[in-house]
């Protein structure tokens, strides 16, 4: 605890005041202090990462896929560089069968205002749409994660990770043109 000494001075004729020492002990503060973080460490609980389920296909290949989509049912998205999302209603097998229309390709953003309201549409418009989302080589990781959220934020109950097949690269070398 706290103790005060007196100091002796040195006797000389005049009566000075005695000098007193404080010395002040920090031991029961230090143990104080220790007791309440450990206190708090232990009945704190700490924030739990939160994981989005995805549901990958089985890992033995098949020649024939079970889950044919179609072609009044899906919406493909294809997801560019700079968060630019172009998508179009349908699928396009321009590859299979080249007497199909080509698709109108439309593009938006990955923003609440872009691709979000395209998808509440869709919904509206189409009940349990089916989304197949594609990503362009060079596309950063960031805007698959953005559009699978905004799967999620729509409550999408079907969607799928499709790869980029050919006559959906010359679809967009069209629309590039």
């Amino acid at each position: 605890m706290a103790e005060i000494q007196a100091a002796s001075a040195p006797r000389s004729g005049k009566p000075r005041a005695t000098k007193k020492a404080f010395r002040l002990d920090m031991t029961p503060m230090v143990d104080l202090a220790f007791l309440l973080l450990t206190f708090f460490m232990l009945t704190t609980t700490f924030a739990k990462p939160t994981v989005m389920e995805i549901g990958m296909p089985s890992k033995k290949p098949t020649l024939e896929p079970d889950n044919k989509v179609s072609e009044k049912q899906a919406m493909t998205l294809i997801l560019g560089e700079n968060g630019k999302v172009r998508y179009f209603f349908g699928l396009n097998e321009a590859a299979v069968n080249p007497a199909t229309p080509r698709p109108v390709l439309h593009t938006t953003d990955l923003s609440a205002d872009g691709l979000r309201q395209v998808l509440l549409q869709r919904q509206r418009q189409q009940p349990a749409p089916v989304v197949l989302i594609k990503t362009q080589p060079g596309t950063k990781y960031q805007y698959l994660v953005d559009a699978l959220d905004e799967m999620n934020i729509t409550d999408q109950k079907k969607y799928a990770l499709v790869e980029l097949n050919r006559s959906d690269e010359e679809l967009l070398k069209g629309q590039q043109l």
